[in-house]
């Protein structure tokens, strides 16, 4: 995955959603969206999808951060944290690359804080 870290597990989708947010509020995300992707097919468009939900993560004190440093950074909060069931019933979480969502704006500088966000997440993702 060129834009994201993933990891699949021998696990129900519910029980690795559960961990990985245990394990992202361990590193200092907390989960502020939810979309379940599942539920939002069948009631749009009457249409049959498998587990999959969207978890917008977010680190408060990296957030103000980069708020601070540029207000339309907004437009790319929170970092997506993604979790799906696969054919053979084991389960798949991914995660943004930050690095790699924060190009869009043109900033050198904010390099830095793309890696620490990868490494939090990437922590969170492996222990989930």
């Amino acid at each position: 995955m060129k834009y994201g870290y993933s990891k699949t597990v021998n696990r129900s989708v519910e029980d690795l959603e559960k961990g990985v947010r245990a394990s992202l509020q361990e590193v200092g995300f907390g989960v502020l969206t939810e979309i379940n992707v599942q539920k939002a097919m069948k009631e749009k468009l009457g249409k049959s999808f498998r587990k999959y939900k969207i978890l917008g993560a977010c680190n408060p004190s990296i957030a103000f951060q980069a708020l601070s440093e540029e207000t339309e950074i907004g437009l790319l909060l929170p970092c997506n944290v993604v979790v799906w069931e696969n054919d053979d019933k084991t389960a798949t979480v991914a995660a943004i690359d930050a690095k790699v969502m924060l190009t869009v704006t043109g900033r050198d500088d904010m390099e830095e804080m793309a890696n620490q966000i990868n490494k939090l997440l990437q922590k969170a993702i492996d222990s989930a």
